[in-house]
């Protein structure tokens, strides 16, 4: 950009010029909310011309503050399409009533989309995946004529710091029967030094046992506190020694039934709630004018 500069005294101030806003170029719209990193996007999305149009399927995890949402989507010029969705809002059904954003409902999102997609595509039988979990390192192999289903990991803007929430997301897709390039290395209970994976400690970590410890350390020490942080838990009758089995309750009812809830049927003459002000007719208008100067007038 062309710019120049006027100097006073030792502060140099830059001023754009008539130039560099002609020349401006506005970026995209989800790079100006800070939603969509577009380097990273199109080296997830773009495939080679000699596959023609096959679609490049990535697994999207995103996270807010009161849920885990877990997608397979592939790109198209009209926008992404998904495949298959999963979300911790579903694992009360499965017995997982509180907790939805940690570890453990993490695990168990990817675990759920994985069995739901593999039910989908009549791959849940060939590709049972980790049906006991054990924290070891784990690879899908091709089992008989069809391959496993593929897709590449997507983390969007979450930092990937080792042990952090996506890659429990990651753990439970592939133990539920994906394939997805991936390396322990990012897992809890991975030790750099030794360059070894300690499977117990991630074990530990995916059946909340991290939880149960410091529940039971706050209910030893200090009870006003576990029943201000641990209020939910307390409401539903969790209690520290529950933890690991509600998990492993949890991820065998997500594998006897993936399939989503069925959609609640709307009652005949059902219309959504709307927020629009109703059209007024002129007549209402010319009133409306008329009380808002008979308020005006009488003020003053």
């Amino acid at each position: 950009a062309v710019v120049s500069t006027q100097s006073t005294g030792g502060f140099v101030k830059v001023v754009k010029n008539k130039a560099y806003f002609k020349r401006y170029q506005v970026k995209y719209r989800r790079r100006r909310e800070g939603k969509t990193d577009y380097y990273a996007r199109k080296r997830l999305i773009i495939q080679n011309k000699n596959k023609y149009n096959t679609p490049k399927y990535r697994l999207v995890v995103r996270f807010t503050n009161k849920v885990i949402i877990a997608q397979v989507a592939y790109a198209t010029i009209e926008g992404d399409k998904i495949v298959c969705d999963a979300r911790s809002s579903e694992l009360p059904r499965y017995g997982i009533k509180t907790g939805l954003t940690n570890y453990p409902a993490s695990y168990a999102v990817g675990l759920l989309l994985a069995r739901r997609l593999n039910q989908k595509y009549g791959l849940d039988e060939t590709y049972t995946g980790v049906e006991e979990v054990d924290g070891e390192e784990y690879y899908v192999e091709k089992e008989g004529e069809r391959g496993a289903f593929y897709c590449v990991l997507d983390t969007g803007l979450s930092r990937t710091s080792s042990g952090a929430r996506i890659f429990g997301v990651l753990k439970g897709a592939v133990d539920g029967g994906l394939d997805i390039p991936h390396s322990s290395k990012r897992f809890p209970g991975y030790n750099t030094e030794t360059d070894e994976n300690n499977a117990a400690a991630h074990r530990a970590r995916i059946l909340g046992e991290h939880i149960s410890s410091y529940m039971q350390t706050l209910l030893d020490e200090d009870e006003d506190a576990y029943k201000r942080q641990f209020a939910t838990y307390k409401k539903e009758g969790i209690m520290p020694d529950m933890i690991e089995g509600m998990y492993t309750k949890a991820h065998a009812a997500i594998r006897a039934d993936p399939s989503p809830a069925a959609k609640k049927e709307k009652p005949e003459g059902y219309k959504p709630k709307s927020y629009r002000r109703p059209r007024m007719s002129i007549q209402q208008r010319k009133g409306r004018v008329a009380q808002q100067k008979a308020a005006f007038l009488a003020l003053h």
